[in-house]
């Protein structure tokens, strides 16, 4: 049985995971990749990093985006939410207070998913930065839909 999720249930799925796809557009065209990002409730915003590179320099362009989050355990068992939001680059303090609060709260998602620790932002993500200075953005959550199935 296919059904809809309801705002709880989206909130949940949201807040219990850790990576998702980031959907945006560049050059005209939309771009999908997966990113490591942390929900804070509080502020009702994704928050992520990355490097500066095209996928920062499109949500600049255009700040209308899409993070999708699953669970799937099988083709008959799964939960979907699509998020839709807006992109707003940090700067100053304020980017490293939201990037402590990313970090805090991937490490304890991380420690009761997985029951390991990480010592070392660089292990969240498969790139690590140098000599690029990451850059810290959040996603302001303005619409959440999602689906599951369970046989």
């Amino acid at each position: 049985m296919i059904r809809t999720l309801n705002s709880k249930e989206n909130l949940q799925l949201l807040s219990t995971n850790y990576i998702g796809f980031l959907s945006y557009i560049y050059r005209n065209r939309p771009f999908v990749v997966p990113i490591t990002y942390f929900y804070d409730k509080k502020n009702n915003v994704i928050i992520s990093y990355s490097g500066n590179g095209h996928k920062i320099r499109a949500m600049r362009k255009h700040d209308q985006v899409s993070l999708e989050v699953a669970e799937i355990d099988s083709v008959n068992d799964w939960k979907s939410i699509l998020v839709q939001g807006t992109f707003r680059q940090l700067q100053g303090s304020e980017a490293k207070a939201y990037l402590h609060e990313f970090s805090l709260g991937v490490k304890d998602l991380v420690i009761k998913k997985e029951g390991r620790s990480l010592d070392f932002i660089s292990e969240f993500s498969s790139k690590i930065y140098r000599d690029d200075i990451p850059v810290i953005y959040t996603i302001k959550v303005e619409e959440i839909t999602g689906r599951m199935r369970k046989r």
